[in-house]
Formats: structure tokens, C-alpha cells, sequence
């Protein structure tokens, strides 16, 4: 099996940024497999947070054996970045080759438009009004926030989008403290989710709190072998590709998740249309989708994910699966 892998860039259409910092710019990983007449396609964004470079990742994937199945990737790479874009590149390859889509592989039905989040970038509370009142017509509005001043952004959100649902990523910026005096606000202003509101190091701090908003781990859950450490401190899990390290692991680690009581959510990091591709099977019947990772871009791949009314749309064969 041939595989190349090359660095890519994507323009964002505005500076995109949240309490860890800015970007301008999306830096991924494309992992092309072929067995010589068929490609199979997968894409990944190393994250700083979880210590990956785009050379830590490049190396991890240099470094696989010539010939492996997905489940060899389990011993050959952990949980995280390289492992997402190599299982994604497999299952793609794998319909390419039975002339089938991936879902028809692996026996889901035919996936269906979501309604995703649009993300508004942390800003001042007047450019975030702005930004607001742009993307009112959204169903579903996500605010970075994180920072010990974020009354005044939240309330010039809904200020500027009185009529759409919104969700809140502080970003493991809040302590204990803040988060407690925030929630009753986040309760009056309608804020459906509020989603990691404590630093992952921290959140046995949420364990006996109070939690009027359904609170969502997003650094506190990567994979399965994370719910044990979730219990009694979140409503629902995050489920980024990127994190599990891949598909195969997303889709236990949904199934482990629902039958653990918890309810979904699907996530990205700012990528591709490539790198949502694989996760519209995760969103299919999720609490919350947010894919917006394309919406956010000024430029895409050739051919990209649909994104009308109805939501994101499941990709076009030849763009994965």
C-alpha cells in the first residue's frame, strides 16, 4: 500500500479566535493511501493542545509499517491526529475498492442533513454583536468565550441573535468560581450547552455542582477508555475525530457514550470539508453538530460539503467515503 502525506493550508475568511490564541490560517495533514488503482483519502489538524506538531504527526505516520488494517492502528498509534487521518484515509480506500459507501460498510443507514453551529469568534462584545447580527438567520450560534469578561460578549450575542439557539466553549478558560456565577446567566439568557467550562486537569470541581445548562467535555474525553473519568461531572461528550483517532473509534466510542447515558455532540477542529466528511456519520441523531470547520474557511477542497438549511450534508463520493 502507497501512501504519501502532504501539508496543506487554508485561508480563513476572517481571523478566528478563542481564549488560547488567534489564526489566520488552517494547517492540516492529508494522508493519501492507494493499493494502486484506488485512493482512499483522510485528513488531520494537529493540535498544540495535545502536544502535536504537524512534524510529530508527519513522523507518527512515516513511521507505520508498509501493510496494517485498521484495527493494527490501535497498537501502531495512540488516540489523537495521526491515527484519525490514517483510519479515515483506510475506511475511504475501503469503499473505493468495494464500490460502496462507507456507511453501507459499516451497516448504518444512509446519513441525512444536520443542522450544525456556526461559531462566533471570541471578540469584543461589540464585534461579537456584529457577528451576531450577521449570522442571526443561523438555527445555531457557538460562542468561544473563556476569559474572566464574558457577561458582556454572551449578553451582545443575544442581543444580536435574539431568536437563534446558542451554545457556549469556554475553552477550559473558567474556574470553579466563575463558571458558578455564570450559570445562572447562561440559564437566563437560553443558552442550551455550555461546553467545557473548566481546565480537564480541574473538573472534579464540577463533580456535586449544580449544572442548570447540560455541561459537555471536549479536552476532558478523547476516547472511550476517557468515560470512566466523566462520571458525575458531564452531560455530554464531544466527539472530535481528531481525538478519538479516527472513525472506527468514534463510532464506539458514540455507542459506549449513549449507552453510558450521555448525550452527543460532534465536533471539529478548523479544517477541510475532508476532515468533516468522515464525522457526518457521528452527527447523524446528535444532540448538537458543529462542522462548521468549511463555513469558516475562504477557500475548501475541490469538492466540498454541502451546507444549505437543512445543514450539512453528507460528502460527495468524490470527496471521502
Amino acid at each position: 500500500m502507497q501512501r504519501t502525506i502532504t501539508r496543506d493550508v487554508f485561508k480563513l475568511a476572517q481571523v478566528f479566535t478563542i481564549s488560547r490564541g488567534s489564526r489566520t490560517e488552517a494547517q492540516v495533514l492529508t494522508v493519501c493511501l492507494s493499493d494502486g488503482q484506488h485512493q482512499g483519502m483522510g485528513e488531520c489538524v494537529p493540535y498544540a493542545r495535545y502536544n502535536e506538531t504537524l512534524d510529530s504527526v508527519t513522523a507518527q505516520i512515516d513511521a507505520l509499517p508498509d501493510a496494517f488494517s485498521r484495527q493494527d492502528l490501535y497498537d501502531l498509534l495512540p488516540a489523537g491526529a495521526a491515527r484519525n487521518a490514517v483510519d479515515c484515509a483506510l475506511w475511504d480506500l475501503a469503499a473505493k475498492q468495494a464500490g460502496k459507501r462507507v456507511w453501507d460498510l459499516i451497516g448504518l443507514p444512509a446519513p441525512k442533513p444536520e443542522i450544525t453551529a456556526y461559531t462566533l469568534s471570541l471578540d469584543t462584545p461589540e464585534a461579537m454583536r456584529e457577528q451576531a447580527m450577521k449570522h442571526a438567520h443561523r438555527p445555531l450560534l457557538k460562542i468561544k468565550l473563556g476569559t474572566p469578561d464574558d457577561m458582556p460578549r454572551l449578553e451582545a450575542v443575544r442581543a444580536g441573535a435574539p431568536k437563534a439557539k446558542i451554545i457556549v466553549d469556554a475553552n477550559e478558560g473558567w474556574s470553579a468560581e466563575v463558571y458558578t456565577d455564570l450559570a445562572p446567566h447562561l440559564v437566563r439568557l437560553g443558552v442550551a450547552l455550555v461546553e467545557q467550562p473548566l481546565p480537564a486537569a480541574d473538573d472534579d470541581a464540577l463533580i456535586g455542582m449544580d449544572r442548570p445548562v447540560p455541561v459537555c467535555a471536549d479536552e476532558s474525553c478523547h476516547d472511550t477508555n476517557s468515560l470512566p473519568h466523566l462520571v458525575g461531572k458531564y452531560d455530554v461528550v464531544n466527539i472530535k475525530l481528531d481525538k478519538t483517532g479516527g472513525l472506527t473509534e468514534a463510532l464506539e466510542l458514540k455507542r459506549s457514550a449513549i449507552a453510558a447515558g450521555y448525550e452527543i455532540m460532534v465536533g471539529c477542529m478548523v479544517g477541510s470539508s475532508l476532515a468533516m466528511a468522515p464525522a457526518t456519520l457521528i452527527a447523524q441523531g446528535a444532540m448538537i453538530t458543529d462542522l462548521d470547520g468549511p463555513l469558516l474557511l475562504a477557500q475548501d477542497r475541490d469538492t466540498p460539503l454541502k451546507f444549505d438549511a437543512a445543514g450539512v450534508h453528507p460528502p460527495h463520493p468524490d470527496l471521502w467515503g
